[in-house]
């Protein structure tokens, strides 16, 4: 009976420790999006959208589960609303493009324009 009850108490810690984590995965990577997004909006750089949709995704789901999980919401929900708010269609299909590549864990240099200055 006390094997018993010891084999659940650790269940129970480990399952709470998984949760815990994957909750700190998720807060992570939803910064890594925020940054992501404020560089783009610093840089102001032409033709740079695909590389920050792409290495805001990336830098999310390199946090683990959490991180990729919520990169996927967050880039989900944007395009949605940029449809919705009458954005492309086309345009946002080519930002999900680049939204997969980073979640993927593709290079997102595949997407950096030319002359973008190193800090971003």
């Amino acid at each position: 009976m006390k094997l018993l009850l010891a084999g659940i108490v650790l269940i129970l810690i480990v399952e709470t420790n998984a949760e815990v984590e994957w909750w700190l995965e998720t807060a992570q990577g939803a910064f890594d999006m925020w940054q992501a997004y404020s560089d783009m909006k610093d840089a102001n750089w032409k033709n740079s959208d695909k590389y920050f949709h792409a290495r805001g995704n990336y830098d999310a789901a390199q946090r683990g589960p959490g991180g990729q999980w919520i990169a996927e919401v967050i880039s989900d929900t944007r395009e949605w609303l940029d449809i919705k708010r009458g954005g492309s269609p086309a345009d946002s299909a080519a930002d999900q493009i680049a939204n997969n590549w980073g979640r993927e864990g593709g290079d997102p240099n595949v997407f950096r324009p030319e002359g973008l200055p190193d800090e971003f």
